[in-house]
């Protein structure tokens, strides 16, 4: 009885906070101007917002008796994949270029971010 009341508190406490990562996080995405200062919104909205609601799910069905994998799942892929998404966006702020398309490899380039300088990437054909 004690048990499933302190889970039920654990439920609320991680609800709370992950609607409050996430809603940070929304408001830090649409009201910040650079994309470097926008890059941790988004990444932590989708770390500590989901993984703190994903986190109350496992609670609620634990409340319930019942076991559960599937949100495991997905904040395992959420932690792998928000730092990548977070690694691309900052090479594009970094880089600050924009195109329609992307130009096509050739085998003499260098497609690193620190091996060449900015002004040696050649500019995209249109």
């Amino acid at each position: 009885m004690i048990l499933q009341a302190i889970l039920e508190w654990a439920t609320v406490i991680a609800l709370l906070l992950g609607a409050m990562f996430t809603i940070v996080g929304s408001y830090g995405l649409l009201k910040l101007d650079d994309p470097m200062k926008r890059l941790h919104a988004p990444t932590k909205a989708a770390t500590m917002g989901v993984g703190s609601l994903l986190a109350a799910a496992m609670l609620h069905e634990a409340a319930a008796g019942e076991v559960s994998v599937n949100e495991i799942l997905i904040m395992v892929f959420l932690f792998l994949t928000a730092p990548i998404s977070a690694n691309f966006i900052a090479k594009v702020a970094i880089h600050g270029r924009t195109c329609d398309r992307p130009p096509a490899p050739s085998p003499d380039e260098v497609w690193g971010t620190n091996d060449v300088e900015l002004e040696d990437i050649p500019e995209p054909k249109a």
